[in-house]
């Protein structure tokens, strides 16, 4: 499985140039790559403050990057925010901890360039 950090999924859907080349063969290999659910949040969350300008709609433009790219979206679970509690204290931003907890949960490839994500053990970072 492959999950997509924020960043990776903005790239994907509005300029895939900016993904790595290993990055983009991961993705393209992918039979469904994966965004967390919190990315929803974060995406609308970026918008509304003014830090990402899109197309549509956040709703809309998520929707329809969804369906277009065949990504499917990993749920939220209890589990896995203890899990992100539980994560040394590398990293400060909560979505980031969620990420990097639901690769370790599902054992996917996750797709960033963040290297404060690489430094977590158990965790896979493609770039």
């Amino acid at each position: 499985m492959v999950l997509l950090d924020t960043h990776a999924f903005i790239w994907l859907v509005s300029d895939p140039e900016q993904l790595s080349r290993a990055a983009w063969k991961q993705i393209r290999g992918a039979a469904a790559p994966a965004i967390s659910v919190v990315t929803n949040w974060e995406v609308a969350l970026l918008h509304k403050r003014g830090r990402l300008s899109l197309p549509l709609p956040p709703a809309a433009f998520l929707e329809r990057a969804l369906r277009h790219h065949g990504i499917r979206e990993l749920p939220l679970s209890r589990e896995i925010v203890l899990a992100a509690v539980a994560l040394p204290d590398l990293h400060a931003d909560p979505f980031d901890r969620i990420l990097v907890a639901e690769a370790i949960a599902n054992k996917a490839r996750l797709i960033s360039r963040d290297r404060m994500i690489a430094a977590y053990p158990g965790v896979t970072v493609v770039w």
